[in-house]
């Protein structure tokens, strides 16, 4: 996975993207000076999609949870610029892996044939990668990879979530001055990707050489806000005078926290996750100290390109089951107003990237 955030401003990428001399080249098919589906030849080395009419992509999250709201805008965006014979976004009700194995079941008996995934268990998920493949299909494991580094979906495109937790955890202990007692709230204790983010956690506390230590870890918190909100007023009841530091590195926690230290008047610096409109509003007004945002956009967007190119056979992956990191912000008050575009540009950065290195095409 990439282990860098992006510097460039998106205007500075996406002139890169018209400009650079590359192995592959981009282009949209509603783009000026584009002749669309007969523009691609064969052999031409393009990673312009020459005909997406036939290509049904599906958008399967694990299941409601409002990380995954862009991804309908996303969707529907990609079938207009990209020609695709559609895009839907679909989800149970509940979390749970059977239940969305009989949601994709249906998807494909309805003539969808791509399918982005958020697969519910990290553990078994290959199965369901493995089975859709066998039938032909282009799959994409999004927004989490699966457990134990392989990955038998056509390609990952996900948050480095480790590395989003230790960006977290950092700016959470500058807040702090860099001494104190921090504590770290987080999702599901058996989800793969809740380790990884406890890993990222720690990491940054061992970095101090004691000077801050990890109070608490609470996991499995995230299931709704009314879970969350009870377990973050039970902490501060307990320990709210030991806390210097919170950082949540799950959605329902994270706004729990924020609510809840700026209405007891707790003094403990809160560093949040995703963008969710109080969030940013509490990172605005000074009682968050900072936000980590993941790129949902940009997995969707790139991740609907990506499996029409597979599901034609115009372009195979040059690795198969490559895992890449749609990358991950940490937004303050100096750049809560634009830090959109560093998203904007990491997501045309991942383009070119796929065009260039993780694609064959022609």
């Amino acid at each position: 996975m990439t282990r860098r955030r992006s510097l460039l401003s998106a205007a500075v990428t996406l002139a890169l993207l018209a400009t650079a001399s590359a192995a592959c080249t981009v282009k949209n098919s509603d783009e000026p000076g584009t002749a669309g589906a007969a523009s691609a030849k064969p052999g031409s080395k393009t990673a312009e999609l020459a005909d997406g009419s036939g290509t049904k992509v599906a958008l399967v999250p694990g299941g409601a949870h409002p990380y995954f709201q862009p991804w309908k805008q996303a969707g529907a965006d990609a079938k207009k610029t990209l020609g695709l014979g559609d895009v839907t976004f679909d989800e149970t009700a509940e979390w749970d892996q059977q239940k969305q194995n009989n949601l994709v079941s249906t998807l494909a008996a309805r003539g969808y044939n791509a399918f982005g995934i958020f697969g519910v268990s990290p553990t078994d998920i290959n199965t369901t990668f493995a089975d859709l493949k066998s039938q032909g299909f282009a799959v994409a494991s999004l927004a989490s990879c699966p457990a134990g580094g392989k990955n038998e979906a056509d390609f990952c495109l996900s948050t480095d979530v480790e590395l989003a937790a230790y960006k977290a955890a950092q700016a959470a202990i500058s807040a702090m001055g860099g001494k104190g007692a921090l504590v770290h709230l987080t999702g599901n204790n058996v989800d793969a990707n809740t380790q990884l983010r406890r890993k990222g956690v720690e990491k940054a506390v061992k970095e101090t050489g004691g000077k801050v230590t990890l109070l608490q870890t609470i996991t499995d918190i995230d299931k709704d806000l009314q879970t969350a909100q009870k377990a973050v007023s039970d902490l501060l009841a307990a320990k709210g005078a030991q806390i210097q530091g919170i950082v949540s590195t799950a959605y329902n926690p994270a706004v729990a926290a924020a609510e809840a230290v700026r209405e007891s008047g707790s003094k403990a610096k809160v560093v949040a996750i995703d963008d969710d409109a109080k969030i940013l509003n509490s990172v605005k007004n000074g009682s968050v100290s900072a936000t980590v945002v993941q790129n949902p956009v940009g997995q969707a967007e790139i991740g609907a390109w990506a499996l029409a190119l597979l599901q034609t056979k115009q372009c195979t992956m040059t690795k198969p089951g490559q895992i890449i990191d749609s990358g991950s912000f940490v937004v303050t008050k100096e750049n809560v107003a634009d830090y959109d575009s560093a998203r904007q540009a990491k997501t045309a950065e991942l383009k070119k990237q796929f065009a260039d290195e993780f694609l064959s095409c022609g």
